[in-house]
């Protein structure tokens, strides 16, 4: 009977070294991930940073002409997409009053 016993402690004790050894391995991998992925995102932040700070990626609207005529253009653009809007509203209609 103190065999059983000894075999039991053991199956035991190598049963938790193995859950320890499992857990430490799965925490390392963890680690290890969230590592990469920290170095992932400050590789790519470094790869815009330098066009952020020169301001290469802004638009320059200081300007007031500038200003104007961007406004002028996008009221232009407006006025032309209401028209076909409408356009393709009356189509719309008169195909539905065919049939």
């Amino acid at each position: 009977m103190s065999q059983y016993r000894e075999t039991s402690s053991g199956s035991l004790s190598s049963l938790i070294s193995g859950a320890v050894l499992g857990a430490a391995g799965l925490a390392w991998w963890l680690f290890s991930e969230a590592e990469r992925r920290q170095q992932s995102r400050k590789q790519r932040a470094m790869l815009y940073a330098p066009r952020i700070q020169d301001g290469s990626e802004a638009l320059d609207t200081s300007s007031p002409s500038l200003k104007t005529e961007t406004s002028e253009q996008l009221e232009q653009r407006v006025e032309q997409l209401n028209a076909a809007i409408a356009d393709v509203r009356k189509q719309l209609e008169d195909l539905g009053a065919r049939n």
